[in-house]
């Protein structure tokens, strides 16, 4: 850091407001859009910035009872517990705000409120946050400890500089990272697009049979009663099942004694598909590979397809990857409280387009290459999207150790 900059305190800066000793809204308190004021929430903070598509509104009583709240362009709002870190800079409005509870809202400030802003989504700064929370599991930042936090003030002409040279490397990165998220969108796509292909345009000789006539679904576990209850099996909980992931191999076992009761049975090849949102809608599916003693056990939330003879169970996997699939089945979900699960019915019941064997195994083989290809895109793709966030971090961390110029 450079000798002419000034060492000063976040609550010498600006003024910190928020709402001390209040725990959250009330029914009464939450409107319609039109008859309140927006009260942004962590999830209208990404990347850094707010978005104001998906908003609560508070009520007018509420929002007047609190003056010193009120959110004006040019304000910092940042959020003080559980997902704390989130913040953005209020550059304009387009309607009247206050603050969340969760938030803290910056104001007065005396310095630029960019040069404060990039300083507070700094690693400089960052690093001062994790050593006063600590690993705490629900972390929570008082307002008198984030006021207590360093922050380096150099002359106002040093900051316009930093200001206005970040502002143009951002907004380089930012175009970058926005071609390399539509190219990693569109290789995607152009994979999907394929995939759906195949199945529209049936070859001759083609059948169409539903699943519930080509396979075996949710196997019983009678299946397994020569095996002794000592013996260890293959284990697969939600968290581990991939999403589009053609193989999927355990990573844990368990005795079988352990796991027979309430979790859902499947064998080598068998198919595992997530049927509860948001896994099913997310692709959650492969098929089980290298399994203990040839079995293994999961999650209740699991369909498993066991493929009878006129299906391969590599085909099948690409059958229910199609977003087709998917879109139909969404559709068809049951449930309340956010928890839907896939209509076993439409499971059943769904009609799938079934070449031969030989017709199928060249479909595989296709499809394999064109899913290995695809995938090496993406990893590009996202190198570059992390290569460039890197990049953004590096020069926040040159421009507040004073190593920026305008070269």
């Amino acid at each position: 850091m450079k000798n002419n900059w000034e060492i000063k305190k976040l609550g010498e800066v600006c003024i910190i407001k928020g709402r001390i000793g209040y725990r959250g809204y009330t029914k009464q308190d939450i409107v319609e859009k039109g008859n309140g004021a927006i009260s942004l929430s962590p999830s209208n903070i990404k990347d850094n910035n707010a978005y104001f598509d998906k908003c609560t509104y508070v009520s007018w009583d509420k929002y007047n009872e609190s003056p010193e709240i009120m959110i004006y362009p040019g304000d910092i709002v940042y959020c003080k517990t559980a997902s704390i870190g989130k913040m953005a800079l209020i550059e304009s409005l387009p309607e009247k705000m206050t603050l969340n509870p969760q938030f803290v809202v910056l104001k007065e400030i005396k310095c630029l409120n960019k040069f404060l802003y990039y300083f507070m989504i700094s690693k400089n700064f960052k690093s001062q946050i994790a050593r006063i929370i600590g690993g705490t599991a629900i972390p929570t930042l008082s307002q008198e400890n984030l006021g207590n936090l360093n922050i380096p003030i150099p002359l106002l002409a040093t900051q316009k500089l930093i200001v206005s040279i970040l502002d143009k490397s951002f907004e380089k990165i930012s175009k970058a990272k926005e071609n390399a998220e539509k190219n990693l969108k569109n290789s995607k796509a152009l994979f999907e697009s394929h995939l759906q292909s195949v199945f529209e345009n049936k070859g001759e000789g083609w059948e169409e049979k539903t699943l519930g006539e080509v396979c075996e679904i949710d196997p019983k576990k009678s299946e397994i009663k020569g095996i002794a209850r000592t013996e260890m099996v293959s284990f697969l909980p939600m968290r581990d099942l991939g999403i589009l992931q053609k193989q999927t191999v355990p990573k844990e076992t368990r005795k079988l004694s352990e796991v027979t009761g309430s979790y859902t049975y499947f064998a080598e090849n068998d198919i595992l598909l997530a049927k509860v949102t948001p896994c099913f809608e997310n692709g959650k599916l492969g098929i089980a590979k290298n399994l203990k003693n040839g079995i293994g056990f999961g999650s209740s939330e699991y369909i498993v397809f066991r493929p009878l003879g006129k299906i391969s169970s590599e085909y099948l996997f690409y059958l229910l990857s199609s977003n087709n699939f998917r879109n139909n089945g969404k559709k068809l979900m049951f449930g309340a409280c956010g928890l839907k699960r896939l209509s076993k019915d439409y499971v059943q019941s769904a009609l799938i387009p079934i070449p031969s064997i030989k017709e199928q195994k060249s479909i595989v083989s296709k499809l394999d290459a064109l899913s290995a290809e695809t995938k090496k895109l993406e990893s590009i793709y996202q190198q570059k999207l992390n290569d460039l966030e890197e990049l953004k971090k590096a020069i926040l961390q040159k421009a507040f150790n004073g190593e920026l110029t305008g070269d």
